[in-house]
C-alpha cells in the first residue's frame, strides 16, 4: 500500500516542498546554532568561537528571510521571471552574508592586538554553501544563456568592489593573501603552466598512442596500471629515475633537466591524464556509424579528409568531454608538484599543513578550487555548443 502524503499533496511536489524545508532549516541552524567565527589570539592559536546571531547581529535573520524568498517567492511568480528572480535573491544573499562577515569580524576584534585573527568557523561555511548550492540549482535552471555568466560577474564584482572598499580586511583569510600577495599570484601563474603543459603533454601522448594500432592492448594495460599507482609514489620514482638518468648522462643537465622541480611533476601529471585522454579519443573516433562513413567514402574523401572532415567533428563532444575531465584532474594533481619542487599552489597548501595555519591551507586551496570550476565550466560549455553544432 502507497505511503499516505499530508493534504493528499503529489509526491513529485512533496519531495521539492521538504527539501526546501531542509535546506532553510540548515541554513537557519547555520547562522543562528553554530559559531561563524574564530577569534585567535594569534595565526596559530585556538580560536574563541563566535556565533552568527552574535556576529551578523539583525543580518542573519536578513540572510534567512532573503534565502527563504528565494525558494518560496518564485513559485508564485510568473514562470520567465522566476529564475532571474531566484538568481538575484541568492546573489544578494551570499554579498549580505560576506558583508556581515567582514564587519562582524571588525567588530569581534575590537580591543584585540593586532596579531589577532579572525577566522570563518563551521557555521560561514556551511552558510556559503548552501547559498552556492541553491544559486547552483537556480543557474541549471536559467533558460536564457546570459544569465549565468552576468550573474556570477555580478558577484565577482560585487565582492571586489567591498574588498576594496576594506569590507574584508578584518577577516583572517584576507590578512593572509595581503602579506603573500605576490606569492600567491605567483603560485597561480606557476599551477597553470604545470596544469596546462601536463595537459598538453598528455594529449600529444594519447595521440601518438592511438597511431600504434597493433599495441592497443598493452597500451590499455599499462595505463590502467598507472591509475592504481599513488600519486606521491609516482613522483617519487620518477624524481629516483631522473636522478638516475642524470648520473649515467651528466649532459642531460646542461640542457636544464633536473630531478626536482617542474619536469618529474609534469610528467607524473601527464601520466594520470593519458586513460581518459586516449579512451577519449578512441570513443571520439567511432562516433560517426558506419552509414556515415560509407557515404564519406562514396564522396571519395580520403582517410586524412575523412578523419577531421567527418570522425573529429562528429567526435567533438566526446573529446572535449574528456579534456574537461582531464583538465580539472590536472589542477587538482599539479598540486602535489610542491613535493618535488616544482612550485604552485601547493606549495602554500603545504607550508600551511607544516605551521598549522588554517588559513594560509585556504589561500592555497581556494585558488585550486576556482580554477578546477572555472575549468569544468568552460569546457562544460564548449562542449555543450559542440553538441548543438554537430548533433543538431
Amino acid at each position: 500500500m502507497p505511503l499516505a502524503l499530508p493534504f493528499g499533496a503529489h509526491p513529485s511536489r512533496s519531495l521539492p516542498r521538504l527539501a526546501g524545508i531542509a535546506w532553510t532549516c540548515a541554513l537557519a541552524l547555520a547562522l543562528f546554532g553554530l559559531p561563524v567565527l574564530s577569534i585567535a589570539e594569534n595565526r596559530l592559536a585556538l580560536g574563541r568561537p563566535v556565533l552568527g546571531a552574535q556576529a551578523l547581529g539583525w543580518q542573519a535573520g536578513l540572510i534567512l528571510a532573503l534565502g527563504v524568498a528565494g525558494l518560496v517567492v518564485p513559485s508564485r511568480q510568473v514562470a520567465r521571471w522566476r529564475t532571474g528572480f531566484t538568481l538575484a535573491v541568492f546573489a544578494l544573499t551570499i554579498l549580505v552574508l560576506g558583508a556581515g562577515l567582514g564587519q562582524g569580524a571588525a567588530q569581534a576584534l575590537a580591543g584585540f592586538p593586532p596579531a589577532a585573527r579572525a577566522r570563518l568557523d563551521g557555521g560561514a561555511w556551511l552558510a556559503l554553501a548552501l547559498l552556492a548550492g541553491g544559486l547552483g540549482l537556480a543557474l541549471r535552471r536559467a533558460r536564457a544563456p546570459w544569465l549565468g555568466p552576468a550573474t556570477v560577474a555580478a558577484i565577482v564584482l560585487g565582492v571586489v568592489l567591498m574588498a576594496r572598499s576594506g569590507a574584508f580586511d578584518a577577516l583572517s583569510l584576507v590578512v593572509e593573501y595581503a602579506a603573500r600577495r605576490q606569492m600567491v599570484n605567483a603560485a597561480i601563474a606557476e599551477h597553470l603552466a604545470l596544469s596546462g603543459a601536463a595537459l598538453a603533454l598528455a594529449l600529444a601522448g594519447a595521440v601518438l598512442l592511438s597511431l600504434w594500432r597493433r599495441g592497443q592492448g598493452l597500451v590499455s594495460i599499462v595505463l590502467s596500471g598507472i591509475q592504481v599507482v599513488p600519486a606521491v609514489a609516482l613522483l617519487g620514482g620518477l624524481v629516483a629515475m631522473t636522478g638516475g638518468l642524470l648520473r649515467a648522462v651528466p649532459a642531460l643537465r646542461d640542457l636544464g633537466l633536473s630531478a626536482l622541480g617542474a619536469v618529474p611533476a609534469i610528467v607524473a601529471i601527464a601520466a594520470y591524464l593519458l586513460l581518459p585522454l586516449w579512451r577519449g579519443l578512441a570513443l571520439a573516433l567511432r562516433s560517426p556509424d558506419a552509414a556515415t562513413l560509407e557515404a564519406a567514402a562514396a564522396l571519395g574523401l580520403t582517410p586524412a579528409q575523412a578523419l577531421f572532415g567527418v570522425r573529429l567533428p562528429l567526435g567533438a563532444p566526446v573529446l572535449v568531454a574528456a579534456l574537461r575531465v582531464t583538465a580539472v584532474q590536472a589542477v587538482g594533481l599539479a598540486t602535489l608538484g610542491a613535493l618535488v619542487g616544482a612550485g604552485g599552489l601547493g606549495r602554500i597548501v603545504f607550508d600551511g599543513m607544516a605551521q598549522f595555519a588554517p588559513d594560509l591551507i585556504l589561500l592555497g586551496a581556494i585558488p585550486v578550487i576556482a580554477l578546477s570550476l572555472g575549468a569544468e565550466i568552460g569546457l562544460s560549455r564548449i562542449e555543450a555548443a559542440a553538441r548543438r553544432r554537430w548533433h543538431a
